[in-house]
């Protein structure tokens, strides 16, 4: 088998990448779907070539209207296959936004219908369960100075 042969056999992993953006309060910003129920944090799919950051950059430019200041990787959470979707990694990028920015927000209304600031505490109320989950772990990886390895929004033992 050539080189290529090989590595055209072996299983794919989708990836995706998201910007937990937050305010001078503390609040996350979540953005609303028009394809899905739930509020997510902006990002989306890493195409093919394409980085985890580079995709982060380019879906908040797409998403936003901006690229927002990021300050790093907070955590990889790997999601199982769900609702006949295959698994998927999630890079996730700590950055901040500013009260100018968020005023200057421009949706692209075939994809996302609204945004919203929230305390950490209210993420639950809006989000699915499996982006719920993966919000503490996040921050504390914000608090801490660290990214952190998930695995569906938890924390796994190791070792």
């Amino acid at each position: 088998m050539s080189d290529a042969a090989f590595y055209a056999s072996l299983p794919r992993t989708r990836g995706a990448a998201a910007a937990l953006l937050l305010d001078d309060a503390g609040r996350i910003l979540l953005v609303k779907p028009t394809y899905k129920d739930g509020w997510f944090l902006p990002g989306g799919v890493i195409e093919a070539g394409e980085s985890p950051l580079a995709a982060c950059v380019r879906e908040c430019e797409e998403e936003l209207g901006f690229v927002p200041r990021l300050d790093g990787l907070v955590c990889v959470d790997w999601g199982p296959p769900r609702d006949g979707v295959d698994a998927v990694n999630i890079f996730v990028f700590a950055g901040s936004i500013t009260a100018e920015q968020v005023k200057g927000i421009r949706l692209p209304p075939e994809e996302l219908s609204d945004h919203v600031l929230v305390t950490p505490d209210r993420v639950p109320d809006l989000a699915p369960p499996h982006i719920a989950r993966r919000m503490g772990p996040a921050l504390r990886g914000i608090t801490d100075g660290r990214a952190l390895y998930l695995e569906d929004g938890y924390e796994p033992a190791l070792g």
